[in-house]
């Protein structure tokens, strides 16, 4: 592997995920929290707060407001990550953005700035302040265990074991993977190119009360198992990597019907999801998966 790799997380990194959660609603039927989530939310933000969030849309200008979370000295909390994006020039801020492969016009950058502070200031004023701390923890947690066992694996079996299926392909412009735990976009996954610098922001699976219960990963599993053309789809990609466009023509199915199956496998974890820097090349199949499927059924049925 050529690039390094890192984990991290810091509470300003969940911060920005559940702003993104939000906004993204495209998404939100298929993450966890959702619908109810968004719904719920909204009623707690002002009617204004609100509508402004509902004319967002994740474009370049979110890309940079993103980033922030990155560029941002560690060991802040959202307090001060406000103060610390409020004070910086806006010279200082277009270099800083520069300086990670991202150029923004330094004419915007005053309203950018001022219009991004904003709806920070609310989103944590209204609901990230109020979201629950074990949440926090559990993703505290969740970088420390995978730091650890950073140290007893390598490699692209670390990042496939971490992210539950996704293998970066190495590029000349590739030299850093970082890894992020979220919890509010779950099960799906996030990616970004800065610079020479890969965000992957991956599914903690992290699923609070689920203690006496069979995990809601292998349930997961289990029921994306469930359907005739997603068994199509890992028996065609037992043959070797493939395409979404060969999927699509072996299952002759609609692009959209076949999106949702692949979709629902990939947050299974029975696929590979293979990227080129932040873009999505081809699947393949993950046998590992299936393979420990039966050892935790077992264990969840023979349990006293």
């Amino acid at each position: 592997m050529d690039y390094r790799l890192d984990i991290k997380f810091e509470p300003v990194h969940e911060f920005m995920n559940s702003l993104h959660s939000y906004i993204c609603r495209k998404s939100h039927k298929k993450i966890d929290l959702a619908p109810c989530w968004a719904q719920e939310t909204k009623e707690k933000l002002t009617p204004d707060f609100a509508r402004t969030l509902d004319g967002m849309v994740v474009n370049g200008d979110w890309g940079f407001a993103y980033l922030l979370a990155f560029l941002a000295p560690e060991g802040m909390g959202i307090d001060r990550f406000l103060t610390w994006f409020e004070e910086l020039g806006s010279r200082e801020l277009t270099e800083l953005f520069a300086a990670n492969g991202n150029e923004f016009p330094q004419e915007d950058i005053g309203v950018f700035q001022e219009n991004m502070l904003s709806m920070f200031r609310q989103w944590h004023d209204q609901y990230f302040k109020y979201v629950d701390r074990s949440i926090l923890s559990a993703l505290e947690r969740e970088k420390q265990d995978r730091l650890q066992r950073l140290a007893e694996i390598q490699g692209e079996e670390f990042v496939d074991e971490t992210t539950n299926g996704m293998l970066f392909k190495p590029l000349p412009e590739f030299r850093e993977l970082l890894l992020i735990p979220q919890y509010h976009f779950q099960p799906l996954n996030m990616v970004a190119k800065y610079g020479n610098k890969i965000v992957c922001h991956y599914n903690a699976r992290i699923y609070l009360g689920d203690d006496d219960i069979i995990p809601t990963h292998d349930l997961r599993l289990l029921r994306s198992l469930g359907e005739k053309n997603r068994l199509k789809i890992l028996r065609f990609l037992n043959k070797g990597p493939r395409t979404f466009t060969e999927i699509v023509s072996h299952l002759k199915l609609s692009k959209g019907i076949t999106h949702d199956h692949i979709s629902k496998l990939r947050s299974a974890g029975v696929l590979y999801a293979h990227f080129e820097g932040e873009n999505l090349t081809e699947y393949s199949l993950r046998k590992r998966a299936l393979n420990e499927l039966q050892e935790r059924l077992f264990h969840y049925i023979e349990a006293e």
